[in-house]
């Protein structure tokens, strides 16, 4: 027979594997549970406690007791991100859901990323903590949280290419004899495609007729629709695209990088990341092209408005409207006949 520990409302009982469980039932539900031990005297002190947690629940309700690794649990269960989920988890160990504040995650992101910097920080530590405390707050565990993140300085690492830097690139890769990297290369430029994303799209996903290719499981959506130029066409289906196979060959984003900087010093021309004339290029040149950012946006699989605002929208043009209508105020000038700076300081010094 199995050995038991009677408590008001519950039992530990050791199992066949050694493992004691607390059995039986509270509040009309019923209870099995691993206590995680093989020990018997601390199977009964869990025992207790798990009691009186379950007696604190009934009477102060889900936001007293939940824990944040409870919650943790919970949103990955829910298919959410589990890559930095670990580390926060030991930080917050124990620690009720409610009692968790603000100030309290940006302290966490700095304690584990002690040298990383506020981009780092953010993404893992302040995103996904925040995502798992609101996902308690869904089920009713704990109130909402409202956390600032920390300020990221504004990237200027990244530089747009014109027209000549994109032909002299790919015909550079041409007499390489990598009509692969040329495509790649107009497909993000034209796209807006990430690097990665670009070399993950396979035969089946391009319909050269429709002039239409989809990228898979991208960052923003499960698939996202790009439109392709005639240019475009014309050298994907060079490439004979196949069901399966990857369009461009290459299967790791990092050696694209490392070759076209090859290609660009061989070519004369300033060797950048793909993203700079890839994505950051399709944002800046087709702003300037249409003006329109909510279509830019769209074309591209921009989500997030603040940060394409940040990125790619600059004050240059406004400040050619503010100009304008100065002149309009002023009225025409004759710039063939303009005051001297001599004469004008000297006006000046009069008065």
């Amino acid at each position: 027979m199995p050995k038991r520990r009677e408590s008001k409302r519950l039992r530990a009982e050791i199992q066949p594997s050694g493992i004691w469980h607390a059995i039986g039932s509270f509040g009309g539900e019923r209870i099995r549970k691993s206590l995680g031990t093989r020990d018997e005297g601390q199977a009964n002190e869990l025992l207790t406690a798990f009691e009186a947690k379950l007696w604190k629940r009934s009477v102060y309700g889900d936001e007293a007791v939940r824990t944040f690794e409870e919650a943790a649990v919970s949103y990955m269960e829910a298919g959410g991100e589990r890559r930095f989920v670990a580390p926060l988890v030991r930080h917050f160990k124990g620690r009720t859901l409610g009692t968790i504040k603000p100030a309290e995650l940006r302290s966490a992101a700095v304690a584990l990323y002690p040298k990383a910097g506020p981009a780092t920080r953010n993404r893992q530590a302040i995103v996904p903590a925040r995502a798992i405390i609101m996902h308690g707050h869904d089920l009713g565990w704990c109130p909402p949280i409202k956390v600032k993140q920390f300020e990221v300085p504004k990237s200027r690492k990244h530089k747009a290419v014109d027209r000549a830097w994109i032909e002299a690139f790919m015909a550079e890769a041409d007499r390489s004899l990598l009509p692969h990297l040329s495509a790649l290369a107009l497909f993000m430029h034209q796209t807006g495609a990430r690097v990665s994303e670009a070399v993950r799209l396979t035969g089946e996903h391009v319909d050269l007729p429709n002039r239409l290719a989809l990228l898979e499981k991208t960052k923003t959506d499960p698939w996202s629709p790009r439109e392709l130029t005639a240019e475009l066409v014309a050298r994907i289906a060079a490439l004979k695209p196949r069901a399966d196979v990857r369009v461009f060959g290459y299967t790791d984003s990092k050696a694209v990088n490392r070759v076209a900087k090859r290609v660009a010093v061989r070519a004369g021309i300033e060797p950048l990341s793909t993203h700079s004339f890839g994505r950051h290029s399709f944002g800046t040149n087709s702003l300037a092209m249409t003006k329109d950012v909510k279509a830019v946006m769209d074309a591209g699989g921009w989500k997030s408005a603040k940060l394409f605002m940040e990125t790619y929208v600059h004050s240059r043009d406004a400040g050619k409207t503010i100009a304008s209508k100065y002149d309009e105020q002023t009225g025409p000038i004759d710039m063939n006949k303009p005051m001297s700076l001599k004469r004008r300081l000297g006006s000046a010094r009069k008065r």
